[in-house]
């Protein structure tokens, strides 16, 4: 005997109270994705700007800080201007001596060391920095960081940066320019804006050497794309405040200007060997 086959209704979707089904039916996360991306954006700007305000109090608090370092000994056998921003000063290392400068003034104690560096000098300050009559042996330029923040348009940071050059050729025959490394890679800023910043340091650096090239200077480059700047793979080399130098990472600007610049063979003609660098001033 054949059994009988029960059939038991199924209740649509309709009757369910479920969205019917098919390729374009909607989701119900669908409906919360817009404000939820919304509520995550909003939350990392927040977290964003909360590290920005503290980031620029460590700054102010290092500027405050900060002197540049001035180094007149009897018997100088060289006259150094150094004029920039807050680089040229050593914001963010543990004293003047642990500065460009300072690490200069202690390995080749007879050099005559003049500082105008100012905190947050732009170019435009720079190109004061450099009035007077006074004549050096050599101009060391450390700048342009401020401009790069700031956001001014390429014109006028080319044209800056050609005043600067000739300027200092009016001080000294020898000019040497340092601006700063990849700013963009710096821990005080976060994507997108760090992806700004280092489109503005490329273009700064570019603007820079080609000057350099057309006057006659010598230009330092300090600037690395992300996987290869020392900055971001030892952490060591920012400041607190995640923006400026450590003494760790004056040191390696320090370095570098030795080497690109030859400046320690240069120096050690006119001023003998360098003194070790535990020297003091």
């Amino acid at each position: 005997m054949k059994g009988h086959v029960v059939s038991f209704p199924v209740p649509s979707s309709e009757a369910r109270g479920a969205p019917a089904a098919g390729p374009h039916a909607p989701r119900a996360w669908a409906r919360w994705l817009p404000p939820l991306m919304l509520l995550a954006l909003a939350a990392g700007c927040v977290v964003v700007a909360a590290r920005t305000v503290t980031g620029l109090r460590e700054t102010v608090e290092l500027a405050r800080l900060s002197e540049p370092l001035q180094h007149a000994p009897r018997g100088a056998r060289m006259r150094l201007l150094i004029v920039g921003d807050s680089t040229g000063v050593g914001t963010g290392a543990s004293g003047p001596r642990e500065s460009v400068a300072g690490l200069l003034a202690r390995e080749f104690p007879l050099l005559h060391i003049e500082n105008r560096s100012r905190d947050g000098a732009t170019l435009d300050d720079v190109t004061r920095q450099l009035g007077g009559q006074a004549r050096f042996d050599m101009v060391l330029v450390q700048a342009g960081g401020n401009d790069v923040i700031r956001l001014g348009g390429a014109h006028g940071l080319r044209h800056d940066v050609d005043r600067i050059v000739a300027l200092a050729h009016e001080r000294a025959e020898q000019v040497v320019l340092m601006p700063a490394g990849n700013i963009g890679n710096a821990p005080f800023f976060r994507a997108p804006l760090s992806w700004w910043m280092t489109w503005r340091s490329r273009q700064l650096h570019r603007f820079v050497q080609a000057a350099a090239e057309r006057h006659g200077a010598v230009y330092v480059n300090l600037f690395h794309e992300h996987d290869d700047d020392p900055f971001v793979a030892q952490p060591g080399l920012n400041a607190r405040d995640g923006l400026h130098p450590s003494d760790a990472g004056y040191r390696a600007w320090f370095d570098a200007l030795m080497s690109q610049a030859d400046l320690r063979r240069q120096l050690a003609r006119t001023l003998g060997p360098p003194a070790p660098r535990a020297a003091a001033l």
